[in-house]
């Protein structure tokens, strides 16, 4: 299986448990790696055989943007979920980074797969 990846997609929303938190949009990183049929792609040489990063990116831009989440678990599966489910994509490895979130870290977030590589 091959690879199309986003890396640092960067988007703003609200996320987080606490008072302030719920207030004000803060910077959410995304790093996306997901399955795809590079060969057939590559083949046609046609964007329609192939995973449009563009447009994962635009709808994640959009569904994060818009969300409201406590957890960036929360917002990790709900992310899966969209890609996986309207993009067609067997497998993927999601990274959702929270810069700034642990005072002495300058990144904490979470890792998740999803799928299979078969």
């Amino acid at each position: 299986m091959d690879i199309v990846f986003i890396t640092d997609l960067r988007i703003e929303a609200i996320i987080g448990i606490y008072d302030w938190e719920r207030k004000v949009k803060q910077t959410i990183s995304v790093d996306l790696e997901m399955g795809a049929d590079i060969p057939r792609a590559a083949a046609t040489d046609d964007i329609e055989d192939t995973l449009n990063y563009k447009a994962v990116s635009k709808r994640l831009i959009e569904f994060i943007g818009n969300s409201e989440y406590q957890l960036v678990e929360t917002l990790a599966e709900k992310v899966a979920e969209i890609v996986i489910g309207e993009f067609n994509v067997p497998w993927l490895r999601l990274t959702v980074h929270k810069p700034g979130a642990v005072r002495g870290s300058r990144d904490v977030g979470v890792i998740i797969e999803r799928g299979s590589r078969e």
